[in-house]
């Protein structure tokens, strides 16, 4: 399950803001989006130009999209991966 935590970094680990119900000496991803001193958190347009880019996929995944997320076979002629 997806969690959005406010941390500060102080200048050697991230300290949440808050209590959090994350498993002591666990692995994460972290996804780090700076948050203006306001609080503010920024707003849709600026997470998706700040996730543009982040995956990391083959060059025909929108046309194969099928395969990709079904395991279909590919569709014959229409990529060259």
């Amino acid at each position: 399950m997806a969690q959005t935590i406010t941390a500060i970094f102080d200048g050697e680990v991230l300290r949440p803001e808050a209590p959090t119900d994350l498993v002591p000496h666990s692995r994460y991803r972290l996804t780090i989006v700076p948050v203006s001193d306001s609080g503010e958190s920024p707003d849709a347009w600026d997470t998706l130009e700040a996730l543009a880019g982040s995956l990391d996929m083959p060059a025909d995944w929108s046309a194969e999209h099928d395969h990709y997320l079904y395991g279909t076979p590919k569709q014959p002629g229409e990529s060259k991966q």
